[in-house]
């Protein structure tokens, strides 16, 4: 029987393969074209793989794969909150379950699709609970990173959220209920340790079988709880430290679970002694299971950062620069459209008169959709019409280049005649239109 391991991460998504021996593996990618991609998981029923991530370019996008990675395609729609809302800036977790595809979001948020990720939509009760309005972001911002189903129960769920702890549905996420009880807040004030929510939860994982055990490591300790999240026992006792990211549980046997422990939320979170071990759970014993890879330093690093290197600011940097002869005005948040004027009175010329801009598209957004050319006609009499023709004519491409704010993305600039434009730039009569990816190194 063959082996498949999925892994994503920045430049893309990877898969390794090996026989039941797992002595030798061919690695193939990455794949996605060289997206972020923070989780890539298989629905178990379809062995179709998914996999979330989020762009800074392009926004956020579940991409999938039906055929263990030979071609893959790519979807946002119904991917986003509402206009005016902070815009989802990526997708961070995926899970398939009853034949639906659940996706979790930044900033905190859950979405379910029906049609194996063609189209989504909001799982809104999450976001409509009492507490929404207290929840606070961690280190790496407001994200809902885990998400266990009941395979017994489609109606039940369960989801992490940094640092806001774990929720719950039983009725198919109409209503959610905090299950923390258990869990330590030791960056809070004495006596103040134990909220209802609050928690910095790194990951959740479900054990196998009929039971409602669930296993949790968090920002401050790792945890059991045989109640499905009602309570939880603290197991971290013979561990390195407390702190870590991921959990996993043994496919078939409940009793076993893996952490990969850090050496401490303070101390610059890399493996102790900088070699990377698993440490594994099983039954009522604690032990560490050094891997192949135990013997051999690899990561070494001081915990101060990453060398030379210093944060600058970038105040100013795009007020004013002319390069390439394009002009580049202050940035900012594109304007209201809601009470934008018409076409014809931006232009203050007959419809007749509109004659297709000229529009060249960047190579990485051609990627995206086979078939898009590098030099398009297209008739519109403003940036957001000119957006809305190249959506028509390639689906999903607006998405790649508007939020919901709306406004053109964050690094995407979009230029007509040498100046930067905003959604409600008027296009003259074949104006030239240039859509550049912002570049970014380093």
């Amino acid at each position: 029987m063959g082996v498949r391991v999925l892994v994503g991460g920045k430049k893309g998504a990877f898969i390794l393969e090996s026989d039941s021996a797992r002595r030798e593996w061919n690695l193939r990618g990455p794949f996605c074209e060289h997206w972020p991609l923070t989780h890539v998981a298989a629905d178990p029923l379809t062995a179709t793989i998914y996999a979330a991530g989020g762009n800074a370019w392009f926004g956020p996008a579940v991409w999938k794969s039906n055929d263990f990675g030979a071609s893959w395609s790519h979807s946002s729609a119904g991917l986003s909150y509402p206009q005016g809302e902070t815009p989802v800036q990526c997708a961070w977790v995926v899970h398939a379950a009853h034949g639906r595809i659940y996706v979790g979001v930044e900033p905190a948020g859950l979405f379910v699709s029906d049609d194996a990720g063609v189209s989504f939509r909001e799982i809104e009760g999450l976001r409509r609970h009492p507490t929404r309005p207290q929840w606070q972001p961690g280190g790496a911002g407001l994200i809902l990173h885990s998400i266990v189903s009941d395979p017994a129960d489609p109606r039940r769920l369960w989801v992490g959220i940094s640092a806001v702890g774990v929720f719950y549905t039983e009725d198919g996420g109409e209503s959610w209920t905090p299950r923390n009880t258990g869990t330590r807040c030791d960056f809070l004030p004495e006596g103040q340790r134990y909220p209802e929510f609050g928690q910095c939860v790194h990951n959740i994982a479900r054990a196998p079988g009929p039971s409602n055990r669930l296993y949790q490591q968090n920002h401050c300790g790792m945890y059991r709880s045989d109640d499905g999240g009602l309570s939880w026992d603290s197991i971290e006792a013979g561990l390195p430290s407390s702190f870590g990211f991921p959990v996993a549980a043994h496919p078939r046997d409940a009793d076993t679970l893996f952490f990969l422990p850090l050496n401490g939320a303070d101390r610059g979170r890399y493996p102790p002694d900088g070699r990377v071990a698993i440490a594994r759970r099983r039954r009522a014993l604690d032990r560490q299971a050094r891997g192949a890879a135990a013997g051999r330093r690899l990561f070494r690093r001081d915990a101060a950062g990453d060398g030379d290197r210093r944060a600058r600011s970038r105040r100013g940097l795009f007020r004013r620069q002319q390069r390439l002869g394009l002009w580049q005005p202050r940035r900012g948040r594109d304007l209201d459209l809601s009470g934008a004027r018409s076409a014809g009175d931006l232009l203050d010329r007959d419809a007749d008169d509109v004659k297709p801009a000229l529009v060249r598209l960047p190579l990485l957004l051609r990627a995206l959709f086979p078939g898009a050319d590098r030099l398009v006609e297209i008739e519109a009499a403003t940036v957001a019409e000119m957006i809305d023709g190249l959506e028509a004519r390639w689906p999903g491409m607006r998405d790649r280049l508007t939020d919901t704010t709306p406004a053109i993305r964050r690094h995407i600039n979009v230029f007509v005649e040498g100046r930067r434009a905003r959604l409600d730039t008027a296009l003259k009569a074949g104006a030239d239109v240039y859509v550049l990816t912002a570049v970014s190194g380093g």
